[in-house]
Parts: structure tokens; C-alpha cells; sequence
């Protein structure tokens, strides 16, 4: 086992297996029904980074509108910036988006008997919430301004978290092909 440490700070480990010798009672599945269970598993793990990176989105757009009440430039809160307010309402309605698609994630890898309907679904809701993702994570290191990339801030380490959900399980793009791909024959 190699470990070592993710973008995110998270750990992580690379194994390898030699030598190791499997019988035909070790299977998991009946022969060649592994990939509708990988896929479905991945679907499962899908769901649940949707939900994680909703959490995640939810204290970033809390911390930001904090900084932004508490943080002042010319004498008043820069929160009282009308641009800046508009910025924080975009992030929270793309989070609430996001939050929608998760529910719906969830709800099908929870009960959907239809494997296609299930991936469309998990699918789509990765589409948003990577898009979510990269919006409120980018913009709440902008509104933080400069120390919103230091370790000193939690903020920094939820952007890095959300860059890597982004890209877990398949990122947007593969996400997009593969919505498109179970298509309803639209």
C-alpha cells in the first residue's frame, strides 16, 4: 500500500495485489452481473458526494456572509455593496439548485427499480452540483478576497474539497455524455 495525501488533504492510498488467487465461491455476483452492481454502487457513491458538497456549499455560503456583514471597507460592512450582495444571492440559489438535485440524487439510488432512470438522475444532479460547486467555492474565495486561499481559513479547505467532488466519480463532462447517452430517445 502507497498512501498518500489528496489535493483536498484528505488521504488516500494506492494497493496493489500480487500473488493472490480467487475461487469461483469468492464471487459477488453471478457472472457477468458485476457491472450493473459497480454501477450501481458508483451511483450510490455519486448521490452521496452530491450530498457532501451540499454541506459543504452550505458553510462556505455561511462563512462568506459573515465575512461580508462583519468586514468593512469605507466605513461600512462590504455586504452593504450591492454588487457584493448579488454575488451571495447567486451562490446561495445555485447551492439550493444543488440541494434539489442531491434530494433527487438520493431519492433514487434510495428506491428507483428503473437502472437507467437512476443514472440520469444521479447524473444530472452531479452536473449541477459541480457547476454549484465551482461557483460558490470560486466566489467565496473571491469575497473573502486574499485570505480566502490561506490555511488560516476554513474556506480555503472547503474550496479544495468542492474542486475535488467536482471531479470525483466523473466530472461534469462525463456526467453530461453520459445524461445524454440514456437519453429518452429525445
Amino acid at each position: 500500500m502507497t498512501a498518500y495525501q489528496q489535493f483536498d488533504s484528505q488521504r488516500a492510498a494506492d494497493v496493489a495485489l500480487t500473488g493472490v488467487r480467487v475461487g469461483a465461491d469468492a464471487l459477488l455476483c453471478a457472472e457477468g452481473k458485476a457491472l450493473p452492481a459497480i454501477d450501481e454502487s458508483l451511483d450510490f457513491a455519486t448521490a452521496l458526494l452530491c450530498s457532501e458538497a451540499v454541506g459543504a456549499m452550505q458553510y462556505a455560503n455561511d462563512t462568506t456572509l459573515e465575512y461580508l456583514k462583519t468586514h468593512k471597507q469605507f466605513g461600512a460592512p462590504i455586504g452593504s455593496f450591492q454588487a457584493l450582495q448579488h454575488r451571495m444571492v447567486e451562490m446561495v440559489i445555485s447551492m439550493e439548485q444543488a440541494r434539489s438535485m442531491s434530494y433527487l440524487a438520493c431519492s433514487k439510488v434510495d428506491g428507483e427499480p428503473d437502472a437507467g432512470e437512476r443514472a440520469r438522475c444521479v447524473s444530472a444532479a452531479m452536473i449541477k452540483v459541480a457547476d454549484a460547486a465551482r461557483l460558490v467555492s470560486h466566489e467565496t474565495v473571491q469575497l473573502h478576497g486574499g485570505i480566502g486561499m490561506t490555511d488560516a481559513l476554513k474556506a480555503s479547505h472547503t474550496f479544495r474539497r468542492l474542486t475535488l467532488i467536482a471531479q470525483q466519480h466523473g466530472d461534469a463532462d462525463f456526467h453530461l455524455a453520459r445524461f445524454a447517452a440514456l437519453g429518452r430517445g429525445v
